[in-house]
């Protein structure tokens, strides 16, 4: 009998770091990935670490000073104030999000970050970014409202109203996180498993991918722009009414008290929506950028410690009620 030819082997579709698959089979599951991050010299990482220490205790002891502040002062216990309470509960989580794992990696001289603390990273970084922006959409039709029709403040910036719109936001953020988290970790990652980042960021998963189904994500990501366009665009015509109303106050002081509650939304908003377009827009690249490390810092880490220092500093009502809170622990501690 003739000898029977031996089967060829199985054509290799290239996959780099090993991942090699056939045309039948797929690359196997990443178990984990590599945070490429920042530099690789021990006294950068310790470096590293004190600045995102003292970033990270800045914007939680921030956050939470505002927190008590409104939530002990009862005059503060209005629609703005209660809307700056959820805002500084997101940005809490937000930060904690990414700067706890990327201290702890350079603490440890590691970089490692199992699959399932890749998922986690993604879906609460959008969920509670995107609440975030949807807040401050909220936080803008509450400044419209109370700027241009104060005689209807009360009725339609009610409590029932207020709760609700924060609702929807939370909720949105959910969705929002879900929506893009669950897409992009459909894919198989068959281009190793290095991450350009200090944290698990979509557009940096995607370079990983070696299938065409990574457009599902990119189309999703082109619908969220559309969506956050909307937002942007209501929040810009909502300012420029507010600011068309503000210039015809004849009073000075009451025109200065108007600009001081809109100028620091403004300035936090045109952050987070300018730096965390760029990063999401821009034209995947197989190279690294210190660019893309800048911006992811502007729009996770700065938004969350800016925050307390912009609503704070700005603010004469919260300076006043925690001038009276610390006088009041100080006159008991007495």
């Amino acid at each position: 009998m003739p000898h029977s030819e031996e089967p060829s082997p199985p054509l290799l579709i290239g996959c780099d770091q090993g991942c090699a698959r056939t045309v039948t089979s797929k690359c196997p599951t990443v178990t984990e990935f590599l945070l490429l991050g920042f530099s690789e010299v021990r006294e950068l990482q310790i470096l590293l670490f004190v600045m995102f220490l003292a970033v990270y205790l800045a914007a939680l002891v921030g956050n939470l000073l505002i927190i008590t502040v409104i939530a002990l002062d009862r005059h503060l216990h209005t629609p703005m104030y209660f809307f700056l309470i959820n805002l500084s509960i997101l940005d809490i989580g937000s930060i904690s999000v990414t700067i706890p794992k990327s201290m702890a990696n350079s603490l440890m001289n590691t970089r490692s970050i199992s699959n399932a603390g890749c998922v986690t990273q993604v879906f609460f970084l959008l969920f509670l970014v995107g609440a975030d922006f949807f807040l401050l959409t909220v936080m803008a039709y509450d400044r419209y409202v109370a700027i241009c029709q104060p005689l209807h403040y009360e009725r339609v910036m009610n409590r029932g109203a207020c709760v609700q719109m924060a609702a929807g936001a939370w909720a949105s953020g959910v969705l929002y996180g879900a929506l893009h988290t669950g897409n992009t970790f459909a894919v198989s990652f068959c281009r190793g498993n290095k991450v350009d980042q200090f944290f698990c960021e979509i557009p940096q998963l995607l370079k990983l991918t070696c299938s065409d189904s990574y457009l599902t994500e990119i189309g999703v990501l082109l619908f969220s722009v559309g969506l956050d366009l909307r937002c942007f665009v209501f929040i810009i015509v909502s300012y420029v009414q507010i600011i068309s109303t503000v210039l015809r106050i004849p009073s000075e002081q009451g025109r200065h008290k108007a600009f001081s509650t809109c100028l620091p939304h403004l300035t936090v908003l045109s952050l987070l929506v300018c730096t965390g377009s760029f990063a999401y827009l821009k034209p995947l690249s197989s190279t690294t950028s210190r660019l893309d490390l800048v911006v992811a810092v502007f729009y996770s880490v700065l938004p969350p410690m800016m925050n307390p220092i912009i609503y704070s500093m700005r603010n004469k009502e919260i300076k006043a009620s925690l001038r009276k809170l610390t006088g009041w622990r100080l006159s008991t501690k007495n």
